[in-house]
């Protein structure tokens, strides 16, 4: 077992419990994605398995070992993990080579300065080696704490928003490097994040809060494509609750979408409007958003949605409901 938590409870003092009973078990070696809104509590979760918070109940472990938290362990943490916290901690004075060389032996210093500049290539930091830390940028010294702590050699790893302070491009980059170096050292990342879109791709599980509570545990493409109510839908993007008139009326077999499953085109003037296949929607702006253009309509029976089209709309379209998953002509429900 890599963790294990059962009936964890905590609180802040002075505050209302943030976390009730919450259990999580994680088995294999992967990357898991902590996902939710702000005050949810994801940085949180993440000091509580680091041991820097003391829980009100419950127990937790790691690899077969309790995590005793501050009353059991006067120096945090537990060997075989690290935690990236959004306060990076280094050493402002020393150079980016000597904060990632910090947990690595002197014994052989061919090996080390091999192990060292490995790591910053991992996080494309290697032309700063002898660069004091002060004078890097946030984004810079963000990716110095990430070598720093697989320098380490965890079994996990826990991130807290590690690529918040990136550029877009940068990101991308990054996580392919990042979670690729996991992967083939067999290191296990626990990342807490707003981005839950972005990292898609390399996520296998995915755990989802929301007011301290566990709501979702599934597979990144379980969670993506059937998601447990609206809270996580949105998580992915822009979502459309229709209402269960909406749903019966148009026969559409759920009533979660996303706005890119929804397709819109421009409506022909002379389309015979019928209640079940070709009902205009009333076209109330048109907004180009790189890849698509983002609409919002409304249907005639009032309800306003939030939907993508290849080309910009006036007046009138006409939606065709997509279901993500669907791609065939037979699949497509047009209304």
């Amino acid at each position: 077992m890599l963790l294990n938590i059962q009936g964890l409870h905590f609180s802040y003092p002075q505050r209302e419990p943030l976390f009730r009973n919450i259990h999580i078990q994680l088995r294999d070696p992967g990357i898991y994605a902590l996902a939710g809104e702000s005050g949810c509590g994801k940085s949180t979760l993440l000091q509580l398995i680091y041991g820097l918070l003391q829980p009100a109940k419950g127990v937790l472990s790691f690899a077969g070992r309790a995590i005793l938290g501050p009353r059991g362990n006067i120096v945090p943490g537990e060997p075989g993990m690290q935690l990236v916290a959004q306060k990076f901690d280094l050493m402002p004075y020393a150079t980016v080579y000597d904060n990632v060389g910090l947990a690595i032996s002197n014994v052989n210093l061919t090996e080390k300065r091999r192990k060292v500049m490995e790591l910053l290539t991992v996080t494309e930091m290697e032309a700063y080696a002898t660069e004091p830390v002060q004078n890097l940028s946030g984004g810079q010294q963000q990716r110095v704490a990430i070598a720093r702590a697989l320098a380490a050699a965890p079994r996990l790893l826990l991130l807290d928003e590690p690529f918040s302070n990136l550029d877009f491009s940068r990101k991308s980059t990054l996580r392919d490097l990042l979670f690729g170096y996991a992967r083939s050292n067999e290191i296990s990342i626990i990342i807490s994040t707003h981005e839950l879109l972005d990292i898609l791709p390399w996520v296998d599980r995915i755990l989802v809060l929301e007011e301290g509570r566990l709501i979702q545990h599934d597979t990144a493409e379980n969670i993506f494509l059937h998601p447990y109510n609206p809270y996580v839908a949105r998580l992915f993007g822009e979502v459309n609750v229709l209402s269960a008139f909406t749903v019966e009326d148009y026969q559409l077999p759920k009533a979660l979408w996303y706005a890119e499953e929804i397709q819109a085109s421009p409506q022909p003037s002379d389309l015979p409007t019928t209640k079940k296949e070709n009902i205009s929607a009333k076209v109330v702006n048109s907004l180009f958003a790189g890849t698509h253009y983002r609409n919002k309509v409304v249907l005639e029976n009032g309800e306003q949605l939030i939907c993508h089209s290849a080309m910009p709309l006036t007046d009138m379209a006409k939606l065709s409901f997509v279901p993500h998953g669907r791609s065939t002509p037979s699949e497509q429900i047009q209304i």
